[in-house]
């Protein structure tokens, strides 16, 4: 690449580091797996910089990257691993109500399919309109409306149940 499209691409990388790691770790739950799915994300938007640059919208396209290598890796992970719902190591309890919540909702997120919890996390979390959301995940809104419905009223679920069982 071009020294001054170097630039631009490290200036978008630099503005945007910190809103796509706490996006990623949104979505896979785990501070590594998050920063390994930005980088991965941000190698395969280098590779297309000058298509992506010229895009409507940049953010957009490396966000879409980003999600869609979440997805491909949820589905390798499930080719190889085996899915169970508990932890052999738990983690300490918390001292503060704030982390005790959050660590409620997370794993609450971590439980939702992985379109469920890309709808969830870029509508409510990230504060994306609703054709933000359908154009990021290549999809209708009605979709998106739909796929969120689903989300919520499962986190409505299974919040108090989690809540009362005690479990962050």
């Amino acid at each position: 690449m071009k020294t001054d499209t170097e630039d631009d691409f490290r200036s978008f990388v630099t503005s945007r580091w910190p809103r796509m790691v706490r996006t990623a770790y949104l979505l896979t739950g785990h501070h590594q797996d998050a920063e390994d799915l930005v980088q991965t994300a941000l190698v395969k938007a280098y590779t297309r910089w000058s298509r992506v640059r010229e895009s409507q919208d940049p953010d957009a396209y490396v966000w879409r990257i980003m999600i869609n290598t979440n997805i491909d890796r949820l589905r390798r992970i499930r080719l190889r691993e085996w899915l169970t719902h508990f932890l052999p190591d738990t983690a300490g309890p918390d001292t503060t109500d704030q982390l005790a919540e959050r660590g409620v909702v997370l794993a609450a997120l971590r439980q939702l399919p992985p379109r469920q919890r890309a709808t969830v996390v870029l509508r409510y979390l990230e504060d994306r309109s609703e054709s933000e959301v359908a154009a990021l995940l290549g999809t209708h809104v009605g979709t998106v409306r739909s796929q969120t419905a689903k989300a919520l009223a499962r986190l409505r679920r299974e919040l108090p149940a989690m809540t009362a069982a005690g479990q962050p």
